[in-house]
């Protein structure tokens, strides 16, 4: 067997080198851009709104009807992300991206909209202020990494403020759909009895439960993916943590320092309110386990992420 000349052998190496992730092409990043910067404009209008409405009523109460067209509006465009993931031009799961938004979708519409008695619930607020301070953040952060200019506060805050915001904001779906079922069983909504013509029931109160069984297994694959992300994402902490032992704290250190700090504060600032106006004990109890000195949310979680003691964010386990 002859042995194969030297070009040959340059294109076979070069035919099994590792091929780097190529990112959407010019015209899909123009849209994505486009897309993203309407849709953070729009859950900042949503944002506002409900500081006016507040400002103006002094209550918290009521406080959906003053964005239930912008948030219905918005809302339901952000389907339009499961066909990103879908066509490929993004490269997320369209299965954790599907329940996301399609969970959201079905709460706006088939739940708040469809049972009125429920828009002046407690935790339709809850779940709406949660909704808008996630989406602002995280379409900012997709903005800014599609033009290649992503600020670290940014994805500091994409990373770390879901710790609180995903599970305040299942926490107010799960307690709307609950509260939606005596209007739905009483009414019959959407439900479909038997006898009819195509021999089909349906029960949309049994379906509602149904719905709220169904966090248990998906919420956590989500969080935890995030729980993953951040744990990638945020590994240069390390980075902070030997430069401060040689005396090297530079400004972007301080920076990372001090906007953790400042997120851990708002972060009990923003449950403090919660625990005293929707009366949310636990989320209270929470937001107090955040001012144990020298930790950060994740320590609360079980990753410990005590800059002074371990190395857990940045291991391969």
């Amino acid at each position: 067997m002859s042995a194969p000349a030297m070009g040959t052998t340059k294109t076979a190496h070069s035919d099994v080198a590792p091929k780097k992730k190529r990112g959407p092409g010019a015209l899909a990043t123009a849209y994505l851009v486009i897309y993203n910067v309407v849709m953070t404009a729009g859950w900042l209008v949503i944002a506002v709104g409900l500081v006016r409405a507040y400002l103006a009523r002094g209550s918290y109460h009521g406080l959906y009807y003053s964005i239930e067209k912008p948030l219905k509006f918005f809302q339901t465009g952000a389907l339009l992300e499961i066909l990103h993931c879908a066509v490929g031009i993004v490269p997320s799961s369209v299965v954790l991206t599907g329940f996301q938004v399609l969970s959201r979708v079905f709460l706006t519409w088939a739940v708040t909209h469809s049972v009125r008695e429920v828009q002046n619930e407690d935790s339709v607020l809850l779940f709406v202020s949660a909704w808008t301070i996630t989406e602002i953040i995280r379409y900012s952060f997709y903005t800014f990494s599609l033009l290649n200019h992503l600020p670290y506060l940014i994805k500091w805050a994409r990373y770390t403020f879901f710790l609180v915001l995903y599970p305040m904001g299942v926490t107010g779906e799960l307690l709307t759909v609950y509260a939606a079922l005596p209007y739905v069983q009483k009414t019959g909504l959407y439900s479909v009895t038997l006898p009819n013509k195509y021999n089909f029931s349906f029960d949309y109160h049994t379906f509602l439960i149904l719905t709220m069984v169904s966090y248990i297994p998906l919420f956590p694959q989500l969080y935890f993916h995030m729980m993953r992300q951040r744990k990638k994402v945020l590994c240069h902490v390390e980075e902070y943590k030997t430069e401060s032992r040689n005396g090297e704290l530079g400004r972007f250190d301080l920076t990372m320092v001090l906007g953790n700090h400042l997120g851990q504060f708002w972060a009990v600032a923003w449950l403090i309110r919660c625990s005293s106006h929707l009366q949310y004990t636990t989320c209270f109890l929470f937001s107090l386990s955040l001012m144990v000195p020298g930790q950060k949310l994740d320590t609360i979680l079980g990753i410990k992420c005590n800059l002074g003691h371990s190395n857990a964010l940045c291991s391969n386990e």
